[in-house]
């Protein structure tokens, strides 16, 4: 099926062909033509599966056919990062180029002048963030009276991220007589709930199984331990030639660690995290899509948002305490089809969350053994514990 089998306007057209686009994902396949329809959807698709297009493009259809009279804010999408944002503002832009749909993009971290000017020339679509959207309502730049279509994306990462309260809060605003799209990459209960709640008479697309992960995804783990997991990594980079690589850390200190290790060792690397001003995250994620960069740093709030075509490597150089978030790491390769690598470190303190990412993703994640940081995971197990209970007997002796 081509893009011209889901019955869309000439402009719209005309914009996915000057991007080459041709064949329409499988999640924009099964979601266009319901979100024309004017019907609630339920989607559940993996990150790299074409989502935003999946909203953005019917999105822009159904407002190009209106009254263009008629003012006020049209569709709101709310979505959990800076990044994440800006980059479904720019596909707003890419598909909706020869629509003259208007779009302006608000989130934290920046000052609001720009984004409050943009507002008052007036918008047709708005991408927010939770935080900035709620501070700008107050304010009273923004009025939800006239929204038609909300969108809710990345909602799981939304509660990881404890914005709960303030979706709720959102929705308390909106009219209630709107087309209403919810897209999560999983579907815990929490997130089913909210769904339940958010959701009328829903169509319900899912491309790949919850919590799954995309096949053409290579898979391993290297057991070592957390003093080595630096060695390693550099290792790895240099004997795989590695071109690209993304490497997730649990923290923003160890980012920052891991980007002054890779410095010494002339490897140009950069880190993204919430402590970073909003200008330095972009401009690393513009270095390292560019090419100059050969490692980005991130933590996964800062790195949602991240969209890298022929990303080849990704790391977890940390494992996460939420299984689910594993999937969504290694999501950020393999994208559209391409192959991608997946390599996780894991020590002895992290064999539960190793145990809980391979009983949510239903398999063993392949270990390589032959490595010069290799360690015994039981042994390592036990010689941790022994110290513990060194310190221990130590405190109360």
């Amino acid at each position: 099926m081509s893009f011209t089998s889901l019955k869309l306007i000439d402009p719209v057209m005309e914009a996915l062909t000057a991007e080459g686009y041709i064949y329409p994902t499988p999640i924009q396949i099964q979601a266009i033509p319901h979100v024309l329809s004017g019907r609630d959807l339920q989607g559940c698709a993996q990150t790299g599966t074409g989502k935003t297009a999946a909203f953005a493009i019917p999105i822009i259809q159904l407002l190009h056919k209106q009254n263009k009279a008629k003012t006020g804010i049209k569709a709101l999408v709310l979505t959990p990062t800076r990044e994440l944002a800006i980059q479904i503002g720019e596909s707003f832009a890419t598909y909706g180029k020869f629509t003259g749909i208007r779009y302006t993009t608000v989130y934290g971290g920046v000052s609001q002048l720009p984004q409050t000017k943009a507002l008052k020339r007036g918008v047709d679509v708005l991408v927010a963030t939770p935080g900035r959207l709620l501070d700008l309502i107050n304010q009273g730049y923004i009025r939800l009276n006239q929204l038609e279509i909300f969108v809710l994306d990345e909602a799981d990462r939304m509660l990881d991220m404890g914005f709960i309260n303030d979706i709720r809060k959102v929705i308390r605003l909106l009219p209630d007589r709107r087309q209403t799209l919810f897209f999560s990459a999983t579907m815990p209960n929490e997130i089913q709930k909210l769904a339940s709640d958010l959701l009328k008479n829903p169509v319900k697309v899912e491309v790949t199984p919850p919590a799954s992960t995309v096949d053409s995804i290579e898979q391993s783990i290297y057991h070592t331990s957390k003093p080595d997991k630096p060695k390693m990594l550099l290792h790895l980079l240099r004997e795989q030639n590695i071109s690209t690589a993304l490497v997730f850390t649990r923290t923003k200190h160890g980012a920052d660690k891991v980007v002054k290790f890779l410095h010494r060792a002339d490897v140009k690397a950069a880190a993204i995290h919430g402590n970073k001003s909003q200008n330095a995250r972009q401009s690393a994620l513009n270095d390292f899509k560019r090419g100059r960069l050969k490692v980005l740093v991130a933590t996964d709030i800062a790195a949602r948002g991240i969209d890298i075509d022929e990303l080849s490597h990704v790391f977890n150089y940390d494992l996460p305490n939420v299984p689910e978030t594993y999937v969504h790491r290694i999501g950020r390769t393999g994208r559209a089809g391409l192959n991608g690598t997946a390599i996780a470190f894991c020590d002895a303190d992290e064999r539960k969350e190793l145990r809980d990412i391979e009983k949510l993703i239903l398999k063993r994640i392949p270990v390589v053994e032959n490595h010069p940081y290799a360690c015994n995971p039981v042994a390592q197990l036990k010689k941790v514990i022994k110290s513990r209970d060194h310190r221990y007997r130590r405190q109360f002796n």
